[in-house]
């Protein structure tokens, strides 16, 4: 994802995603839990993953995906904007809708199982 606005695009393309206020910043959410918010920290988004795919995320590409002691104990990840793993980021945010979305709405969009 190259900026905030790109990451936010592709989160919209996902079945009952909208923008709606999450700690009182303009976030992506489906049933009213964020997907995806801005970071405090410069050149990055927060990403909701869970909590046991974060280390592996870190150690295998620690140029995109990253942490600070603020997220250590909660289920998100920052990511880079800019790197080469758009693919990847893409996958893992359509696992946060998966993650969040309703059994209905998974069967809707046709994903039977976790992307």
């Amino acid at each position: 994802m190259d900026d905030w606005e790109d990451a936010c695009a592709f989160a919209l393309t996902l079945p009952d995603v909208a923008i709606a206020p999450w700690w009182g910043t303009p976030c992506p959410k489906i049933n009213g839990k964020g997907l995806i918010s801005p970071s405090r920290e410069p050149g990055s988004f927060g990403l909701m993953v869970a909590q046991d795919e974060k280390p592996l995320l870190i150690e295998t590409d620690p140029e995109t995906f990253w942490q600070t002691d603020h997220y250590r104990n909660y289920p998100m990840l920052l990511v880079r904007y800019g790197t080469p793993a758009r693919e990847r980021i893409a996958l893992y945010i359509q696992r946060a809708w998966w993650d969040r979305a309703k059994k209905a709405q998974r069967l809707a969009a046709g994903w039977e199982t976790r992307p």
